[in-house]
């Protein structure tokens, strides 16, 4: 049985054309996907925003119907400005960390670098966590995060914070940005 292979364009063709020229351009100067962790320890701050949120709901729900009146107009922008006033609080007194996907090769060399211990292997992991997430926390955060700085994190943060500092970090790894289409 012979097989045959579809003939290739001449690669000066292929350079020539202004389309498939641009499109690998953009190809070529994709950003890699990013992610953020939010941390906001003002409790009273997020209780605000809340309250500013519900407040505003029920406002626009007491004037459907009626927001072309002034009075409705009124409590309509003060609502929003007070959601915004909120908001501007909570992000004041919050940190951002933000983190970005390696490339394939480096997430591959360090997934190398922290093979799992026999344990994790028998158990069907095919890295070892424990010493990967530090280093993949501080190689993919974008802030200037050490990796001694992530295993301190790690280490000290409750289960569920560091859960979402290493998750965070995981995650854009896997971020796909493609859209394959209806089938």
């Amino acid at each position: 049985m012979t097989t045959t292979t579809q003939p290739q364009p001449p690669a000066n063709a292929v350079a020539q054309d202004a389309h498939w020229a641009s499109t690998l351009e953009r190809l070529r100067n994709r950003q890699r996907p990013t992610a953020t962790l939010t941390i906001c320890d003002d409790s009273a701050a997020k209780n605000n925003l809340g309250t500013a949120h519900y407040e505003q709901r029920n406002t626009q729900r007491q004037y459907e119907g009626n927001e072309t009146t002034p009075e409705a107009k009124k409590a309509l922008r003060a609502a929003e400005q007070k959601v915004a006033a909120a908001q501007k609080a909570v992000d004041d007194a919050s940190i951002v960390l933000t983190f970005r996907a390696l490339e394939r090769t480096d997430l591959d060399a360090l997934k190398k670098a922290h093979p799992p211990t026999e344990e994790q292997a028998e158990d069907g992991f095919e890295i070892n966590a424990d010493t990967l997430g530090p280093a993949l926390v501080a190689a993919s955060n974008t802030d200037g995060m050490t990796e001694e700085q992530a295993r301190e994190f790690l280490d000290t943060w409750s289960d569920a914070e560091a859960g979402a500092l290493f998750s965070t970090a995981w995650n854009v790894q896997l971020e796909s940005r493609l859209d394959l289409g209806k089938g």
